[in-house]
């Protein structure tokens, strides 16, 4: 079922401390849940993932915002919400059955006391209990005290089952099996469920989706992940599915991240701002991820150019561009080296996030990414495009293949989308196109996950140089010279902070005119090497960076131009539309109507070109020309939901009016109202 059964709209709630202060729980919490969807509530403590489920129970209210169950507003508690709490809260006076039967015949006191009685006794018999039906709580175990909790929640049907921890008193034995016993429950009748837990694995374990919590006070939905296990489920087959570690790791990092923000908010609390003449704020920690083209970052640093223009920086390398993502909507990273689409995909609150201005000022690199496949495709007889889809083609009775991107919104994903589709092969239908951090692509095609992988350096070069993999192509032959990596800066940060945000733009504007000349680049991979950045050999940086680019073994290409760095440097307006294109193309985004007036807002060129001028770098305005692919299509950005329109397998339906507040559409709990 497609239709919104349950929505979270916006929803605040705001206490008075013991001083009479206002205390921000929850802030703008936004969510939308399907019918027979179970989804679990993950958070450190003081998360608000209690007061959420309060506020869906109807035992509390939202300040602002509401809860919308079927169409209707929840005001109050009700037999449509039925919550099991961690506690079983058993009656100790009443039998198993009188304590099921207090609920039934409250509830539905209109049937006969026969019917009544059928559906106690169906729900006894559904968690197992026939043989302790006329036991009290004081004569039965914790686990099966639970699942009288359980039973007394079901048997009245309600829209919803609210679960409050309900495993987390329970021995690891008895935990895992009433879990099993949910699970079969809600898979055979088809219920809706909301979870809260602190189990990583009971999360996965039961859920379609996963909601993770930020940190409170104020705090919201920092991520929601959706758990691709098949069902039914077993303990065993899950914890052995090729997805689930990387699922997993997505939870533990998002929690690891919530820990260390604490930690930093502690720090910043005794360690004041340092200013430094108009520069307003002179303490930076920027994310990047550890590829090559993380270089301007590195020179910037290790040549003393953040310092020379009054910065103190710290580099906090991410382990994947969701994390990087998540420390710039959080504040947890002041700027950071983004994939070209991050910006736009986070200012636009893509995967059902609350839209976050993003502003980029700078294009940091150019090019430097490669398609690779698995070696035991090449023995098969792929060698390129057209030799993959008769591969691809031949896959579809037994399983989709799986091709590995870094993130939805980088150029790995829209480049690897467009060749594909250039080639007849419809991406998300003849081969999913999934997310893994860069440096999990190697082994993940070792292990035969995938079939392959768009990814930017070291990673193609390492599977080619352990015979494991071949490049089949790179973004030369897709969109030569088309943006990689730009700097993101939160809008609020940037005109927070306007001198610190132009002295950083100039120390890697420097950075990245230096690492241009190839003459420059032995001297800078020795930088990228060290443990603190790459950790890498330089056997396996120097080909992806300073050239020769091999493709096997046996055969270098690309002797210069793979990557670039001092070479159109400005934010482009037509380049960025032709990202937003990609995003609204592969069902991403909704494309808005007003998007000239979102990239206006999304490009600091003003930033970019007082940077030019100090540092006496010609600026060049953009033409508008079309941009032209290799394989022979255009995009012209002066008409772009043409150009949309015309993309092969594109899902574009029609423009949306963005809202940089409220996103591209919010519903009011008012128009529910009944």
């Amino acid at each position: 079922m497609s239709t919104t059964f349950l929505e979270i709209d916006h929803v605040s709630r705001v206490f008075k401390n013991d001083k009479g202060l206002p205390f921000v729980a929850i802030k703008d919490v936004y969510f939308e849940m399907k019918e027979g969807e179970f989804v679990s509530i993950i958070g450190h403590s003081g998360c608000g993932k209690s007061t959420v489920l309060n506020i869906l129970s109807g035992l509390d209210r939202a300040s602002e915002g509401g809860i919308v169950l079927e169409g209707r507003e929840v005001r109050e508690p009700g037999p449509d919400r039925m919550l099991v709490f961690q506690n079983h809260s058993l009656l100790p006076w009443l039998t198993v059955r009188q304590n099921i039967g207090l609920a039934v015949n409250r509830v539905m006191r209109q049937l006969p006391k026969q019917e009544r009685n059928r559906i106690i006794q169906e729900n006894i018999d559904l968690v197992g209990l026939s043989h302790a039906a006329d036991k009290y709580p004081r004569e039965i175990s914790g686990g099966m005290k639970q699942r009288v909790g359980i039973a007394r929640a079901l048997a009245i049907k309600p829209k919803i089952l609210l679960l409050d921890e309900p495993f987390g008193a329970l021995d690891a034995l008895t935990r895992g099996r009433l879990q099993e016993k949910l699970m079969q429950i809600c898979d055979e009748h088809k219920i809706s469920a909301v979870m809260i837990t602190h189990d990583v694995d009971e999360a996965l374990l039961l859920s379609d989706r996963v909601v993770m919590m930020t940190n409170g006070p104020e705090a919201k939905i920092g991520q929601v992940l959706t758990v691709d296990l098949p069902h039914p489920r077993k303990r065993l087959e899950t914890v052995n599915h090729p997805n689930y570690y990387r699922l997993r790791g997505e939870v533990v990092n998002f929690l690891d991240r919530q820990k260390q923000i604490k930690l930093d908010r502690l720090k910043m609390k005794s360690n004041a701002v340092i200013s430094m003449g108009s520069i307003e704020k002179t303490n930076l920690t920027i994310g990047y991820i550890p590829l090559t083209d993380c270089a301007p970052f590195v020179v910037a640093q290790e040549k003393g150019l953040f310092a020379k223009y009054g910065l103190d920086v710290t580099l906090s390398k991410e382990t994947s561009w969701n994390d990087l993502a998540e420390g710039i909507r959080e504040g947890r990273l002041d700027a950071a080296q983004m994939v070209t689409g991050l910006p736009l995909a986070i200012t636009l609150g893509m995967g059902n996030k609350i839209p976050v201005p993003v502003v980029t000022s700078l294009t940091l690199s150019r090019n430097g990414n490669a398609i690779t496949l698995s070696k035991k495709l090449q023995e098969t007889g792929v060698h390129d495009l057209a030799s993959l889809k008769t591969y691809i083609d031949s896959c579809q009775d037994a399983y989709n293949p799986a091709l590995g991107m870094v993130h939805h919104a980088s150029m790995h994903n829209f480049m690897l989308r467009h060749w594909l589709a250039s080639g007849g092969i419809q991406p998300d239908q003849d081969v999913d196109v999934i997310v893994i951090p860069p440096p999990q692509m190697v082994s993940n095609l070792m292990a035969n996950n995938i079939i392959g992988y768009c990814v930017g350096e070291p990673w193609n070069v390492r599977a080619v140089d352990s015979n494991v993999g071949f490049v089949v192509a790179t973004d030369l032959d897709i969109w030569r010279g088309h943006p990689e990596k730009v700097l993101g800066v939160r809008k609020e940060w940037a005109e927070q902070y306007p001198h610190t945000h132009l002295a950083l733009v100039k120390a890697l504007l420097e950075a990245a005119q230096f690492c241009e000349p190839l003459e420059n680049r032995d001297e800078i991979v020795l930088m990228l090497s060290q443990p603190q950045y790459l950790n890498l050999s330089p056997v396996y940086i120097r080909p992806g960076f300073a050239g020769p680019y091999r493709v096997n073994t046996m055969e270098a290409k690309y002797y210069k131009d793979f990557c670039q760095f001092g070479v159109g440097n400005m934010p482009s307006r037509k380049e960025q539309l032709w990202i937003l294109t990609q995003m609204a193309r592969w069902g991403l985004v909704n494309f808005p109507e007003n998007h000239a007036e979102v990239i206006y807002n999304l490009l600091a060129t003003d930033v970019y070109h007082q940077a030019a001028k100090e540092l006496n770098i010609e600026v060049t305005e953009e033409d508008r020309e079309a941009i032209a692919l290799a394989d022979g299509s255009t995009f012209d950005a002066n008409d772009p939901i043409a150009a949309l329109s015309a993309m092969p397998y594109s899902q574009f339906t029609e423009p949306v009016h963005f809202d940089s507040v409220k996103g591209f559409a919010s519903k009011k709990v008012a128009t529910a109202r009944h």
